[in-house]
Parts: structure tokens; sequence; C-alpha cells
């Protein structure tokens, strides 16, 4: 299948995967949810389903601004609601006179469950509050089990989508030009560094891509690859607008603030 050649081989189950969910859905006439995909994920899906005629698809995370979403794939005669895609916002209180509490802390007290990642979607941490959207189906093992993080105790509970809090993150684009698009050349680009500063934090494993470490400093981005730098924090490649006469990548990127 010609879908292939536009993505990365350690991206090619991920696509049979999502083939099977449309072939399943067309032969048996019974739409699919998935869990919570990634930014990437969700542009393999946008690829894989295209202009399908008999099914119809949507994303859906809680908020238009949601990075991470659940996919519905349905034959095209039915109607997809937001409810299709049993999505909870959960809240907790702590106190932030007396513990500090970051968006990995939360993350991390989930892993430690045993719950995977792909059942939690987006993570607000903000003014002694932590908001969550959680995938419906393991949201009372969530009240019940998750009761403290840090030294603080929380009790989640299920809140409106009306009092959903907005994340104080923001994302600084920027238009320049580059000679290649290895990982290592756009690290250097993005947080202002030496190219061998930053492949020495590529090859210490500092560095991720889509939520994977990369340890490759050659590793070839592509547009839509979300990048995060331990201790500096998370980018994008939003775009490749085309080359200079030069022969060099014209892009856009985007730092989280």
């Amino acid at each position: 299948m010609d879908i292939y050649q536009h993505f990365r081989k350690e991206e090619h189950s991920f696509i049979d995967q999502v083939i099977s969910w449309r072939e399943d859905v067309a032969l048996k006439y019974q739409r699919r949810l998935s869990d919570f995909l990634d930014p990437r994920e969700q542009m393999i899906v946008k690829a894989v389903m295209g202009n399908d005629a008999d099914l119809i698809y949507q994303l859906e995370g809680g908020a238009e601004d949601s990075e991470r979403k659940r996919a519905v794939i349905a034959p095209d005669y039915e109607q997809i609601d937001k409810e299709d895609f049993q999505l909870t916002l959960l809240q907790a209180d702590y106190p932030v006179k007396f513990v500090a509490l970051e968006h990995r802390d939360v993350l991390g007290a989930f892993m430690s469950l045993g719950i995977r990642r792909e059942k939690i979607g987006d993570v607000v941490v903000k003014d002694g509050t932590i908001q969550l959207t959680a995938a419906s189906e393991i949201s009372d093992y969530i009240k019940m089990n998750l009761t403290g993080i840090k030294r603080s105790t929380v009790e989640f509970k299920d809140v409106p989508w009306t009092e959903r809090i907005e994340s104080d993150e923001t994302w600084t684009k920027k238009e320049t030009t580059v000679s290649s698009l290895r990982l290592d050349v756009i690290v250097k680009e993005i947080y202002g560094m030496s190219r061998k500063k930053a492949g020495l934090f590529i090859e210490g494993g500092h560095v991720k891509v889509n939520f994977r470490t990369v340890e490759d400093g050659a590793f070839s981005l592509e547009a839509g690859d979300l990048i995060s730098l331990k201790g500096k924090g998370r980018s994008r490649l939003d775009e490749v607008t085309g080359q200079t006469k030069k022969e060099k990548y014209k892009i856009i990127t985007a730092r989280l603030n």
C-alpha cells in the first residue's frame, strides 16, 4: 500500500492497526473507538482514512485544542456525537501552599497504578487544581485508586465540561531555514545551542520524538513531529514549507512556553 512510503518504518505497525480498524468497521458495520492518540498518530489516522466514501471518522479530546484525542470510525450513514468518545473530565484539588505539583508528577502517579498512557488524555495542573481527561472505562478505577500524588492526598471526582480549565501553555512559532531536517540540526535551532551540544543531549537519551527516546542525531524529522528535550521543554516541527535557492529547508517551528 502506497501510504507506507510516507511514514517511518517504526510507524508501519500503527498504520496496520488503523487499516484493521477501518476494514473491521466496513465489514461489520459497527463503529470503532480508539484509545487516546498523540498528534502524530492522529495524522496517520487522517492519512489512512482519506476520503473513504463508505466511512466517516472524527477525533475528539474534550476540547478543540486538546493535544491527545480519541478516534471514532463509523459507517457513513451514522452520526458521531461527543458522547460517543466516552470521555470523562476528572478533577482533584491539592494544597498548593504545601506541595508543588507538575504535569510529570501527575502522569507518574497514574503510571504507577499500571494505567496505560493511552487511556489518559490531556492533563492540566493549575492553581491547586488537577484536571485530566480520561477514558470513561477507567474513570471509576482512577477515583478509587489514585488517592495521593507526591506528599499530597487527592480525591478525584467527575466535573462537567463547562468547568474545564484552560491551560496556561502557549506555543511560540518561528519561521526559519535549516541545512537539513536532522534531529540534531532542529534541536540546535529550536533550543539555541551548538550542534555538538544538541548531539550530546540526543546521544545521552535526553531527547524524545513523538514520546519515544531517539539517540541518533541523524534521525530525520517530519512535519508534525513533537520534540521534548529534558529540562528544556517541548517543541514541534509544524511545517516544512519549501526550499531556498541554496537548498536549505524553510520550516515553521513552535516551542512551548
